[in-house]
């Protein structure tokens, strides 16, 4: 179907009545045939006798005979008239008509010849137009899905992001929790439980969450200034850089500055979005690009100076681009011109209130807008000066309440703000042709912030303030979606799992492998408490110096034992020559290690001592007498 053809409704197909359809078409067509042919045959058989009998019988009798053949021809071809062809009708038939037998065999041979006839096309849409003739004159209220409801229960926070794939197999939703969750409509049962729950923005609540047209991509908008680009299974594909928010001109910057608010894939080219900040931008990005926008506009009020946009979109076909600002104004570029609006409707919204959300309709021409202002308005852009339609009383609480249209853009939907406890929110439809109020759904009770309107699943998903999803489908109307999950009965939790503890078994805990005991413990308590090495009982501390190579209490370590006790400091006054020849005599009486030595190689005595005083001779040990 491409991607052009969303928002158009699929055909169904009844096969048993086309091929009914085109049985009786072809036993029509051949039955016409063999009519003409029949026809034919009969013509040239009454010439045949007409010609006989003129030659065989007299002018007034063969006369006779043509003009009571002429009658009951002329009869018969009267009976027969509504069935003849305009070709037919020309010539008159002459003659009797065909014998009974002669018609049923004709008949079985139609009959035989039905399968070789190709199959009319112009019936089947002749027959589509008449069924889509029949469904506009339906009332549209009737196609509201909302028979059944389940409630995916997302968070205790307000969901405020919905996005399912162009399939509808995916939903993923987002909330002020920081939470993203994952949901497969295959894939769940009736317990209705994500499959997957991540947070991709850290602490940044989640704005805006939307597939790509392809379905692969998610683009996230969180309060950052920085938008993601995550893949189906939640892994980030790419994130777009940041500005320098220092630079006057935001056009010479690379990346938003400040919070943003939404962002929007283009509808057509893969890979591009855009996203608007509180930096007075709306920016379009690719995902191959990340370090840098592909285009900047900036919009402007009528006096040149910065406005905030709250809200963008692209047109259906991907050439405009349309952003609501905190001035109250709509401004729609093209989307290769950047300069300058194409549209610019400056009072649009009430000054100072933030327009949640503005979309296009399917067919491209009329753009309806959520203001927060309480009103919900429609504009066609081929006349952008006032708004076709204006509803208000639709309170709104949430910078992201949104509208949409129906799958067939023949009814306009958005959600009400409630306060806590004086009320439940609604889902209210309008109709786009004269834009009343047809139709309304209590959701619960809280403000109904996100609504979404799937056209191929014709399903309708809700984003509440109470952190609740819900969704509404109709088994007749609605397809797969929803009405999958529906139908699976709700898992049993397996035996494994309903265990309170694991226990660990090994071998030697068992009985079996137990070492017996004795029958009387005390007595044996009593000596393995005195074994050192059965009670574990602790070293006593050292008392000494040391032994054992355990260290004494004198010092803790090895250099602390060996400067008390080793090192110590012992002062000798004494002389060391008298400490040395005090040895003298000895080595002079037995000269056994040094004399022998030297005997031979000793020198002359060249000096001799010079005697003193005769009192210090006297004073002089015996051995300072002699001759050194």
């Amino acid at each position: 179907m491409g991607f052009t053809g969303f928002g158009k409704k699929a055909r169904t197909f009844d096969l048993e009545a086309m091929f009914e359809q085109t049985r009786r078409t072809a036993v029509e067509r051949s039955r016409k045939t063999l009519e003409a042919r029949e026809k034919e045959e009969e013509m040239n058989r009454e010439k045949e006798l007409r010609r006989q009998n003129e030659d065989t019988e007299p002018t007034s009798s063969g006369s006779h005979v043509v003009r009571d053949c002429s009658k009951s021809s002329s009869s018969d071809t009267s009976s027969n008239g509504s069935e003849e062809s305009s070709d037919s009708s020309d010539d008159e038939l002459i003659g009797p008509p065909l014998p009974p037998q002669m018609a049923e065999e004709s008949v079985k041979h139609m009959e035989e010849n039905i399968s070789r006839l190709p199959p009319p096309l112009y019936e089947e849409e002749e027959d589509d137009d008449d069924d889509g003739d029949s469904e506009d004159d339906e009332n549209p209220v009737q196609k509201i899905p909302d028979s059944h409801e389940i409630t995916l229960k997302h968070g205790t926070k307000t969901v405020s992001a919905l996005g399912l794939d162009p399939s509808g197999a995916r939903l993923v939703t987002g909330g002020y929790d920081y939470d993203v969750k994952f949901w497969d409509f295959a894939g769940m049962d009736a317990s209705f439980k994500a499959f997957r729950s991540l947070q991709p923005c850290e602490c940044h609540q989640i704005k805006s969450l939307q597939y790509s047209n392809t379905g692969d991509m998610i683009l996230v908008v969180s309060g950052s200034s920085q938008a993601k680009v995550i893949d189906r299974d939640g892994f980030e594909v790419m994130e777009c850089i940041k500005g320098d928010q220092y630079i006057v001109d935001m056009a010479n910057t690379k990346g938003h500055t400040a919070m943003l608010h939404t962002g929007s894939w283009h509808p057509k080219i893969k890979g591009e979005f855009m996203t608007c900040s509180n930096d007075a931008t709306v920016r379009t990005w690719e995902v191959e690009n990340p370090k840098k926008q592909k285009s900047v506009f900036k919009p402007r009020t009528m006096q040149g100076k910065k406005v905030i946009p709250t809200t963008c979109t692209y047109s259906r076909d991907g050439n405009l681009i349309a952003a609501a600002c905190q001035n109250g104004s709509i401004q729609i570029w093209d989307r290769n011109l950047t300069v300058h609006p194409k549209f610019h409707y400056k009072q649009a919204h009430d000054p100072g209130t933030d327009t949640s959300c503005v979309t296009f309709s399917y067919d491209g021409n009329v753009l309806a807008s959520r203001g927060g202002d309480d009103t919900l308005k429609l504009w066609d852009i081929r006349q952008f000066n006032k708004p076709l339609f204006s509803a208000s009383g639709l309170p709104t609480m949430f910078p992201m309440t949104d509208c949409c249209f129906s799958p067939d853009d023949k009814l306009i939907v958005t959600g009400t703000s409630v306060q806590r406890g004086c009320g439940s929110g609604k889902l209210v439809f309008f109709e786009r042709r004269t834009f009343q109020r047809v139709y309304e759904i209590d959701i619960t009770d809280a403000s109904v912030v996100r609504c979404l309107w799937h056209p191929k699943l014709n399903q309708i998903m809700v984003g509440t303030g109470n952190g609740l999803a819900k969704v509404y489908y109709d088994p007749n109307k609605s397809q797969r979606g929803a009405k999958l999950c529906v139908v699976k009965t709700q898992r049993k939790a397996k035996q494994a799992e309903t265990l309170t503890q694991d226990y660990i078994i090994t071998p030697h805990a068992l009985p079996m492998f137990r070492e017996p005991r004795q029958r009387s413990t005390r007595k044996q308590l009593e000596k393995d408490r005195l074994d050192p090495l059965k009670s574990h009982k602790p070293e006593p501390p050292v008392a000494g110096p040391g032994r054992g190579g355990r260290v004494g209490t004198h010092g803790g370590t090895l250099s602390s034992y060996i400067v008390k006790n080793i090192a110590l400091d012992k002062t000798d006054d004494s002389n060391p020559r008298e400490a040395i020849l005090r040895h003298a005599k000895a080595a002079e009486d037995n000269p056994y290690w040094v004399s022998p030595a030297y005997s031979k190689t000793q020198p002359k005595t060249m000096f001799a001592q010079v005697e003193s005083d005769d009192e210090e001779t006297k004073n002089e040990p015996e051995w300072k007498k002699r001759k050194i």
